[in-house]
């Protein structure tokens, strides 16, 4: 049976007519042109901060701050180590008399000091090698510590007193500078070598002519050039070991970079006792 539909109304006969007559008019409609992506602005940190970058940035910065920190816990020792024994040698009156009239101790403990010295600077082998690296910067550490108590027992107690609070000063604005800074002290290595033949001529010429007759003023200069280079010295040997600058200590090398400013600011301690004055 067929089946028929009722004819349609007049209102959809009118509305199929009107879409007739508009797609006569217009056969095909004309997309809308889209308009054209614009690249999102790209930071240099985010390329640096993607991909294997990323990974190979980070692990490099997280090496370099346990660098930095073993190197500091290293000199916090050596530190501790030598102010117990300066304590020792200029508060407690017999140690103080004995180690003066026994000045070969000394000679000794500095001859000690510049083998273990030399050993760790240029013998990279042992200055790498665990646990012989350590030993030696411990015995190191022992004939330093010494010979600072040994020139410490000729001062004034109120003197060695003010040249320590006076030397964590300048250790302590030296080091937040040398961190905060901008300025690249490691490209100044030109400098500090003319500077340290200097103070090494210096040097040797004002500890020849004080043998035979002391001079104050000449002994004031040669104390107050020390505590310049050695703070210098300071800064540098602080921004090698930040990594970011044109030169670095490699991470390895932490017992290197610790006995250096070690010797920084044993000797700046040193300088500013000398300024202050003997008993």
């Amino acid at each position: 049976m067929l089946e028929i539909s009722p004819p349609p109304s007049d209102k959809e006969s009118a509305v199929k007519e009107s879409e007739k007559k508009r797609e006569e008019s217009f056969p095909y409609t004309v997309p809308e042109a889209a308009a054209p992506l614009s690249p999102l602005p790209v930071d240099s940190h985010d390329i640096e901060e993607g991909g294997d970058f990323r990974i190979a940035h980070w692990v490099e910065k997280n090496v370099r701050q346990t660098f930095i920190r073993k190197v500091y816990s290293i000199i916090s020792l050596q530190l501790l180590v030598t102010v117990g024994i300066v304590a020792v040698f200029t508060f407690v009156h017999p140690v103080s008399m004995y180690v003066r009239r026994n000045i070969a101790l000394y000679y000794t403990s500095y001859f000690v000091f510049l083998i273990s010295y030399l050993v760790l600077v240029f013998w990279n082998k042992i200055q790498r090698c665990f646990p012989w690296n350590l030993i030696l910067m411990t015995v190191f550490t022992m004939a330093m510590g010494y010979m600072t108590g040994t020139i410490a027992s000729m001062y004034n107690t109120k003197a060695v007193i003010l040249a320590m609070v006076i030397t964590a000063v300048v250790t302590i604005i030296v080091t937040i500078f040398s961190f905060q800074t901008k300025v690249d002290l490691t490209t100044w290595h030109g400098f500090f070598c003319v500077l340290a033949i200097v103070f090494t001529i210096t040097g040797c010429t004002a500890a020849i002519v004080l043998v035979y007759k002391y001079i104050y003023w000449l002994d004031m200069l040669f104390a107050a050039l020390g505590a310049i280079v050695f703070t210098l010295f300071l800064a540098y040997d602080t921004q090698l070991l930040l990594g970011h600058k044109r030169f670095a200590i490699n991470p390895e090398d932490y017992v290197y970079a610790a006995i250096q400013i070690y010797i920084d600011v044993v000797y700046l301690f040193l300088s500013f006792l000398r300024i202050l004055g003997r008993k």
